[in-house]
């Protein structure tokens, strides 16, 4: 860990600057920072499948859903794609009173590339894309400013692979995985609507590694295991604290150097694949995110605060899919997903959007000798959650009330054979 840089700061100004971060970190909303999800839409034909496409992995995306499978294509084979993203939550008080998150549109990129030699039995990828991310904003008058307003995370891999076809039916693949992320939050000082406001923004770099499971123990079936290592970002950035009115002795504005840590979680995924014909395409795949290590978050700086308990709870997205392959190279696909929320009543976070959710996708695709495309769309909705029992902020004010979800999203995915 590097060391602090030196604060030049007076002994006044630091039992303000103690005063201040012990209150705000004390409630810091740090689920925000891994987005209250992961991102695993990362290709249009896997999104329009429910992302069901563990056992499947028959595109340069693989390297991100099962690396695997880029055994499966011969010579040079790039994609790129993006997946644009408007969702919104909405949010009513125990008093009655409601409010929706500002609209947020977000674009996740990604980019794949896979070259396997002829009559070789290694593949060689790397893939670039954003496994985290997303931001949330709230209005000022919520009721719960002092908890959370306002956050963005970029979290963005870079990930080499190398996959080996160890039998015509069994391939394995492993490659490291680099990571920088930057992350900003924002929250209130006390209940008023009046611009005083704590914010943390930093950047950290760490990495890990992904591997891979592809085997096709009859020309029907097979089964994809993939899984992603933790990692551990170290935020290395400042808080800053602002009054519009600062109380007597005390300044409007406050900075300091700080660091928080961010445990990015394991995650599995197994996955079945039957084609009962070549037409048809059917896949179930069952994915973990290992969300029990987000115990807590401790912020370190000149001055010491305490840890921000979370305690998440690990969960699962159920994934179906199913593909038609039609003539002339022409695909259709549809998918469903069920993801469990991860955050407990006592530890809600507001600005996480954190609740069971269901997804729907519909897709269509084209195969050429060289070029090709997947479009899909999805809709994804929360049904209500009803929050009580979460702990206070240092100023009183907590999370309970009902929250509902809904994201409408499209994908696009372009594939050049060479």
């Amino acid at each position: 860990m590097k060391p602090l840089r030196n604060l030049n700061m007076t002994t006044k100004s630091k039992n303000i600057a103690l005063l201040f971060t012990v209150v705000m970190f004390s409630c810091v909303p740090p689920g925000l920072w891994a987005a209250g999800f992961r991102i695993p839409d990362q290709d249009a034909f896997a999104t329009a499948r429910g992302e069901a496409f563990a056992a499947t992995a028959n595109n340069p995306s693989a390297i991100y859903y099962n690396p695997a499978g880029i055994t499966q294509l011969e010579g040079h084979n790039a994609r790129a794609g993006v997946y644009g993203l408007w969702l919104n939550t909405s949010y009513e008080s125990p008093s009655g009173g409601s409010s929706d998150t500002e609209d947020q549109l977000n674009a996740v990129p990604q980019l794949f590339y896979v070259y396997t030699p002829k009559q070789f039995p290694l593949s060689f990828g790397f893939g670039l894309y954003a496994p985290y991310g997303l931001s949330t904003e709230w209005p000022e008058d919520t009721g719960f400013r002092s908890v959370a307003l306002e956050g963005e995370l970029t979290y963005i891999t870079a990930n080499p692979v190398i996959a080996w076809k160890v039998l015509p039916t069994l391939s394995i693949a492993a490659g490291p995985t680099f990571n920088y992320s930057e992350a900003t939050l924002r929250q209130g000082i006390t209940p008023f609507p009046n611009n005083d406001e704590f914010e943390f923004e930093g950047d950290a770099v760490d990495y890990g590694f992904n591997a891979g499971i592809l085997w096709q123990p009859h020309p029907k079936i097979s089964f994809g295991v993939n899984y992603r290592s933790q990692t551990t970002m170290d935020f290395d950035g400042d808080t800053t604290t602002r009054f519009v009115i600062a109380p007597p002795g005390f300044p409007n504005f406050l900075k300091l150097d700080a660091r928080a840590e961010l445990e990015i979680p394991q995650n599995a995924v197994f996955g079945i694949s039957f084609r009962p014909t070549p037409k048809w395409n059917f896949e179930f795949n069952a994915d973990w995110t290992d969300w029990d290590r987000l115990n807590s978050l401790q912020i370190r700086q000149a001055l010491p605060v305490p840890a921000t308990i979370l305690n998440w709870e690990s969960s699962f997205y159920y994934e179906f899919g199913a593909t038609r392959y039609l003539d002339k190279g022409w695909s259709i696909s549809g998918g469903y997903i069920f993801n469990e929320n991860a955050m407990p009543d006592e530890h809600y976070l507001p600005i996480v959007a954190d609740l069971d959710r269901h997804f729907f996708s519909v897709g269509a695709g084209y195969r050429a000798n060289r070029l090709g495309f997947d479009v899909a769309y999805q809709l994804g909705y929360g049904p209500t959650r009803t929050v009580t029992g979460s702990a206070p902020s240092p100023v009183g004010q907590t999370a309970d009330g009902e929250y509902e979800f809904i994201s409408h999203a499209v994908s696009v995915s372009l594939s050049w054979h060479f």
